[in-house]
């Protein structure tokens, strides 16, 4: 299963994420890793009630500075931020219901 959108090679920094307001979840991965694939029916299914969240699927990988920041070892990682701090983090969700406890923090 392809993903669905790509995760953008562009990303922004750490200043900028820490100073979003609301609620936000950041995807890290990359468009070739097979977890990040598999996972993807998951956290759309997990995604489809929260609509209004700001969700920002961001490439990973070496000399990746934002990935750095966040200690990001596994792919795919789901950081879930409120105002620019982290709340939750799901890695490597094999199910929505994972995620859907993560949106509970929100």
């Amino acid at each position: 299963m392809a993903t669905r959108t790509a995760y953008s090679t562009r990303s922004p920094s750490r200043a900028e994420v820490d100073a979003l307001p609301g609620a936000t979840v950041i995807e890290f991965g990359t468009d070739w890793c097979g977890y990040c694939q598999g996972a993807q029916a998951s956290i759309a299914k997990a995604f489809e009630p929260h609509a209004g969240v700001r969700h920002l699927k961001i490439e990973d990988g070496p000399g990746r500075p934002l990935g750095r920041s966040f200690k990001i070892k596994l792919w795919p990682t789901l950081i879930f931020m409120r105002d620019g701090v982290e709340v939750a983090r799901v890695v490597r969700p094999t199910s929505a219901t994972e995620i859907a406890q993560a949106f509970a923090s929100l």
